[in-house]
C-alpha cells in the first residue's frame, strides 16, 4: 500500500480520502477546517498540520481545492517544495485550463510528475467511490495514476495532455447543464399543456428527448429514480457549482473562440438562480426558477 498526501477534504475530498484509507492506503490528510480533520480521522486517515507535512514522503499528492487559485498557491508555495522527486501529483480539483496547464508546466520545469483528474459524479458518488475521473498527463504519469484513481470511482479514463482532464471536465458539465434547463423546460411545458408528469416521463425517457437528465436524474419529485428532486433539491450537485463549470466553459470558449450560446445561456440562468438565494440547492432545482416556483 502507498503512503498518499492528500490536500482537501470538503464534499468531495473527504469521500475520497476515505476511500483511499479504506483502501489500505496510509493517508496523511489536511484540510483548513478542523471538523474536516476529524471526519477524515474518524475515516481512517491521520490528520495533519499543513499541506507541506502531507506531502513530505509521500509517494502520491492528491489535491481536491475550490478554484484555479487555490491550486496555484498551495502548489507553489507548499506542495513543490515538499514533495518527493518521486511522487505523483494529482489534481482532481475543477479549475480552468489555464490553471491546469500552468501548475502541470511549474511540475515539470521542477523534474515532478503531475495529472490534472478533475471528477463527475458529485457528493455521493465521491462517498460510495463510484466517481468517473478524466485524466490529462502523458501516457506514463496515466498509467501512474490509474491504480489510485481506481479506488475512488469506478472509470479512469486517459482524455490527453495535461489540462486535457479540466477540458474534458468543463465541457461535460456544459453539456450537462444545458441538458437539464432544456429537461426541466419541457415538464413545465408538458404540465401547462395538461400532460402528468409520469406519464410525460414514461414516454421521453423511451423517445428521442431521452438524456441522463430525464432518466437518472429527473427534476421532478416523484418521477423515475429517486433523486435530489425527492428531497426537496438538498445533496446533489450545488447549483453554485454548476454555474462554476459553465463559467469555466465560456470563459474556455471566449478564448479559443468557440461558439457556445446554450452553455453562456445556461449560465445566465443559473447565475440568475442562485442571485435568488438557491445556490446551496442542486443544479436540478433550476425547474423551480422556469415554472415560478421558487421562494427564497
Amino acid at each position: 500500500m502507498a503512503t498518499i498526501g492528500f490536500v482537501g477534504l470538503g464534499n468531495m475530498g473527504g469521500g475520497m480520502a476515505a476511500n483511499l484509507a479504506k483502501a489500505g492506503h496510509d493517508v496523511r490528510a489536511f484540510d483548513l477546517a478542523q471538523a474536516a480533520l476529524d471526519r477524515a480521522k474518524a475515516a481512517g486517515c491521520l490528520p495533519v498540520s499543513s499541506a507541506a507535512e502531507a506531502a513530505a514522503d509521500a509517494e502520491f499528492i492528491v489535491t481536491m481545492l475550490p478554484a484555479g487559485t487555490h491550486v496555484r498557491a498551495v502548489y507553489e508555495s507548499e506542495i513543490f517544495a515538499a514533495a518527493p522527486a518521486t511522487a505523483l501529483l494529482l489534481d482532481c480539483s475543477t479549475i480552468d485550463v489555464a490553471s491546469a496547464k500552468a501548475v502541470g508546466g511549474a511540475a515539470s520545469a521542477k523534474g515532478l510528475a503531475m495529472v490534472d483528474a478533475p471528477v463527475s459524479g458529485g457528493i455521493a458518488a465521491a462517498n460510495a467511490g463510484t466517481l468517473t475521473f478524466m485524466v490529462g498527463g502523458s501516457a506514463e504519469h496515466f498509467a501512474r495514476a490509474e491504480p489510485i484513481l481506481s479506488q475512488m470511482g469506478k472509470a479512469v479514463i486517459h482524455a490527453g495532455p495535461i489540462g486535457s482532464g479540466q477540458a474534458a471536465k468543463i465541457a461535460n458539465n456544459m453539456l450537462l447543464g444545458a441538458t437539464m434547463v432544456a429537461t426541466c423546460e419541457a415538464f413545465v411545458l408538458a404540465q401547462k399543456l395538461g400532460l402528468d408528469p409520469q406519464t410525460f416521463f414514461d414516454i421521453s425517457s423511451k423517445a428521442s428527448g431521452q438524456s441522463w437528465s430525464m432518466t437518472s436524474y429527473c427534476p421532478v419529485p416523484g418521477v423515475g429514480p429517486e433523486t435530489p428532486a425527492d428531497r426537496d433539491y438538498e445533496g446533489g450537485f450545488a447549483t453554485a457549482l454548476m454555474l462554476k463549470d459553465l463559467k469555466l466553459a465560456v470563459e474556455a470558449a471566449q478564448g479559443v473562440g468557440a461558439s457556445v450560446p446554450m452553455g453562456g445561456h445556461a449560465e445566465s440562468l443559473y447565475q440568475a438562480f442562485a442571485n435568488l438565494g438557491a445556490g446551496g440547492k442542486d443544479f436540478s432545482a433550476i425547474i423551480k426558477l422556469l415554472d415560478g416556483s421558487y421562494k427564497a
